[in-house]
């Protein structure tokens, strides 16, 4: 390391400086890196495979990745899916190539934020992988199977990285504080042991998040020149980082799969726990509003018809009010879809309509539910048999409403969970006269004029 790599490393964040060079001074991943595991046995016999590490950020990725370059013999080229492309791309495979066929040396090529790699990145080092020119080590907190396609997924091994434990965050604090020169151990002041515990247990499994809360807490310290590191101090440096939540990947769609299932699962404490965790990453409250509103209808309906009223009420109270008092309806209204009766009965019977339209197609309309408003439609028996319910007593028994071929289907079936239990008594008992064929389904009687 030459003068000027000095002075950038002393520098650069402390993560960064910590972060190990050999495969035993790895913290955590047990189920990857332990005794027999077939990676720790492939970076030590310098065999690596073409591979994908997936991870939430601050697992160890990066770190697996430069522990590979150091500990094999083979030549690590870092690529940055954000600001490569393909030319440069085709420079590396030139220079590979050329390191295999005279050299014999092997290019591992890694390529950080691998889920950014847009199509033509992907096929133009397909190839390549393929045919042993480049091993890629790949980098990502995307699921691989929607962030990579499948081409490039078959040809690579996905491992499959998990939130560091507080012990093994706590060993990562007490050696950046135990060392001098890529550590903090010159700093003159002392972190109580309840401060380095609340780094642990409130990093969330993200040696960054936790190595940069110690450095923050380390450097408030030594400017406001006390001479001891606390936990309230800790809680300041924690408070300025932000949640997991990216809007546009997977834990999007982890977040709010986990918050309409506590809403369908009746537990509404969970429900406002994801409610919060979405709002308090930045998610737009009209998108969760929007969610409320599906759910209102698709999975409570009959089961309690007020439910739609006020999650329609929540969206246009929110419009009006903004946040942060807009945060209030939208609470109200979760807390109460969760804690309301729930059925599907009505998307159920949608769907078995649809499924029946798109199989039998456009059943003729019954002549006798036909409008008629010509002499000619009446004519053509347009109208003709159709009894008014209103003439008796509101229900005309024996009649039919659908085609022939359908007559009789039953599509809604109402539960017996809250106010559907009413409509289902009631339906049981009007559904209970049989429902005989005819009211002629047939075309016309003739031709128009």
């Amino acid at each position: 390391m030459d003068l000027f790599e000095r002075q950038a490393e002393a520098g650069s964040p402390l993560a960064d400086r910590m972060r190990p060079n050999r495969l035993e001074d790895v913290v955590g991943q047990a189920h990857l890196l332990g005794d027999g595991h077939i990676l720790a046995r492939a970076i030590r016999a310098d065999r690596i495979p073409s591979m994908i590490l997936w991870g939430p950020p601050g697992t160890g990725k990066t770190t697996l990745a430069h522990v590979i370059a150091n500990e094999t013999n083979a030549i690590f080229v870092p690529f940055s899916a954000v600001l490569g492309g393909v030319p440069e791309l085709r420079k590396i495979i030139a220079a590979a190539k050329e390191q295999k066929n005279y050299y014999g040396k092997k290019t591992i090529l890694f390529v950080d934020e691998i889920h950014r790699f847009n199509k033509a990145q992907q096929d133009a080092l397909l190839p390549h992988v393929e045919n042993g020119t480049v091993t890629l080590i790949g980098a990502t907190t995307e699921n691989p199977s929607f962030a990579v396609n499948s081409a490039l997924l078959s040809r690579a091994r996905v491992f499959d990285l998990k939130p560091l434990e507080a012990e093994d965050l706590r060993q990562l604090l007490e050696r950046a504080l135990g060392e001098d020169g890529h550590g903090i151990g010159h700093v003159p002041h002392i972190f109580e042991d309840d401060a380095l515990a609340a780094i642990s247990q409130n990093a969330r499994g993200d040696a960054r998040r936790a190595l940069s809360a110690l450095e923050l807490a380390s450097d408030f310290a030594q400017s406001a020149g006390v001479e001891a590191v606390t936990v309230a101090i800790v809680q300041e440096a924690l408070a300025t980082q932000t949640l997991l939540y990216d809007k546009s990947g997977e834990e999007h769609y982890n977040v709010i799969s986990a918050f309409i299932k506590s809403m369908r699962g009746s537990d509404p404490d969970a429900a406002v726990y994801w409610l919060m965790r979405m709002l308090e990453a930045g998610e737009d409250p009209l998108f969760v509003l929007r969610r409320m509103l599906i759910f209102a209808s698709e999975d409570i309906g009959n089961a309690d018809p007020k439910a739609l009223e006020v999650a329609v009420s929540a969206d246009a109270a929110f419009r009006r009010l903004g946040m942060p008092e807009g945060i209030f309806p939208i609470a109200q209204c979760c807390t109460y879809l969760a804690s309301a009766p729930k059925s599907n009965a009505s998307y159920k019977a949608w769907k078995m309509a649809q499924a029946d339209v798109r199989e039998y197609g456009a059943l003729p309309v019954p002549l006798k539910l036909r409008n008629a408003p010509t002499e000619a439609m009446k004519s053509w028996g347009y109208g003709e048999g159709y009894r008014y319910p209103h003439d008796e007593s509101g229900f005309s028994k024996n009649e039919t409403y659908l085609p022939d071929e359908l007559v009789d289907r039953t599509y809604y079936r109402p539960t017996d969970r809250g106010f559907e239990a009413g409509i289902r008594e009631r339906l049981s008992e009007l559904r209970a006269t049989p429902k005989a064929k005819g009211g002629g389904s047939g075309g016309h009687h003739g031709e128009k004029p």
